[in-house]
């Protein structure tokens, strides 16, 4: 995909409008509806880089699963005003801690980035990001893990359905 200076600014505005949307909505159906607008702009920016696999696991995955789930989640535990209790100060205090203390981390992480720095284009691999070149690399050098972390999912799936079976004479209402 040919990346264009101003398509990269459109999806990061669209992106960080989208991600202010999640933390500032007031409706918990709202806010799930821009993290989903959130995640498909962080897509493009993944076709930007030619990184066509990510995209689409991120679209699958996390736009389509996973906040299907959370919309789910939502609608099944009916949040509103009237029946979700003030949060108490100690709450309002640890947050704000834990967003300082993920500030600092991602200034630590961000310190030695060089933003001048740019890419040789003689030695520069166009299909670093390409699906072929993941399955090559995921199916040698990594495959023990990768075999390990499909039996732990495997595992997972089937102690889910053993703890959601109903046992004989068993009535959950």
């Amino acid at each position: 995909m040919a990346s264009s200076p101003s398509l990269f600014f459109f999806l990061s505005f669209v992106a960080l409008f989208a991600a202010l949307g999640v933390v500032l909505a007031k409706n918990p159906v709202h806010s799930v509806l821009f993290l989903i607008l959130t995640f498909f702009s962080l897509s493009g920016h993944y076709l930007i880089l030619n990184a066509q696999f990510l995209a689409a696991v991120n679209i699958i995955v996390y736009a389509g699963a996973i906040m299907v789930l959370f919309l789910f989640v939502i609608m099944f535990l009916n949040l509103n005003a009237d029946t979700e209790p003030h949060k108490p100060m100690l709450a309002k205090v640890a947050a704000a801690v834990t967003g300082g203390l993920l500030l600092v981390v991602m200034v630590a992480a961000l310190r030695d980035v060089q933003p001048g720095t740019t890419y040789n284009a003689a030695v520069f691999n166009s299909q670093i990001g390409m699906v072929s070149q993941l399955g090559m690399i995921l199916y040698t050098k990594y495959l023990l893990p990768f075999e390990l972390a499909s039996v732990l999912f495997l595992v997972a799936m089937v102690g889910a359905v053993m703890l959601a079976k109903r046992e004989t004479g068993e009535r959950n209402f």
